[in-house]
């Protein structure tokens, strides 16, 4: 193979590899999960990092939170979101 091609698969692991460790930074928007949320009527909200597989094909961010329901009960889900659309609450 050629050194330039070499490069380019080196450049596509190493990125695939920083991945897990990136995504947890990059893809969440902890404040607007949390004003999500609020509005919602959920209290005590503590996001918890980036929601692996739980948003739809649409959200780029999907937030991990652990909040009390309108309800009083305590519930774990995501905030999903995208660029040209609103959030989505999804419970576990």
């Amino acid at each position: 193979m050629k050194r330039k091609n070499l490069i380019t698969i080196g450049i596509g692991i190493a990125l695939l590899a920083a991945f897990p460790f990136v995504a947890p930074v990059a893809l969440t928007t902890p404040d607007r999960a949390t004003r999500t949320l609020l509005a919602q009527g959920y209290t005590e909200v503590r996001t918890t990092g980036y929601a692996y597989f739980d948003c739809g094909k649409g959200d780029l961010f999907a937030t991990a939170f652990e909040a009390t329901s309108p309800s009083g009960q305590r519930v774990e889900g995501a905030v999903c979101s995208g660029l040209l659309k609103g959030s989505t609450v999804r419970l576990d």
